[in-house]
């Protein structure tokens, strides 16, 4: 996958996509809604089974006490934690279908540096063109044929703005 001016390149299709509302940077900071430059990889497969079939025999069922640790102090920083946590987080189940499918990548991970931005994930967009805080969004359809065909492993270039 390779992040383009025209959407992310994949399998000899260009998928339009959303990006960071603001741009792409070389210096990613937690909460500061850019996507990284660089190179990450696909760690994991989350979905809603509420609310779509399993998309890829390895991707796992998102609870209520889903969550993803966004708090620089904490040691679950850029981990998937469960509730209870008092520490910032994001809910994975969320009420709206962003996060119904979610792709994980080891953006600073496993070893997360406090404050180089956390929960950078391939999911549902808005809209086309919304930005997002950092992740990369698409239309369902695409992500779902995201999941399918990108294994575990799978890299995702971001080239420097």
């Amino acid at each position: 996958m390779v992040l383009t001016p025209m959407g992310l390149r994949f399998s000899g299709r260009v998928i339009p996509c959303a990006i960071g509302k603001t741009g792409v940077t070389a210096t990613k900071r937690e909460g500061d809604g850019a996507t990284p430059a660089g190179v990450m990889r696909i760690t994991g497969l989350w979905y809603r089974p509420d609310r779509l079939a399993r998309p890829a025999p390895w991707a796992r069922a998102i609870g209520p006490g889903d969550l993803w640790c966004d708090d620089p102090g904490h040691p679950a920083y850029n981990r998937h934690a469960r509730a209870p946590l008092t520490a910032s987080h994001e809910r994975m189940r969320r009420a709206d279908p962003l996060y119904d499918l979610v792709m994980t990548t080891d953006w600073n991970w496993p070893r997360a540096v406090p404050g180089r931005g956390s929960a950078i994930f391939l999911h549902q967009w808005r809209r086309p063109g919304f930005g997002t805080e950092g992740c990369i969004a698409f239309a369902r359809a695409d992500l779902i044929r995201l999941a399918r065909q990108a294994p575990p492993g799978t890299r995702i270039i971001v080239p420097q703005p």
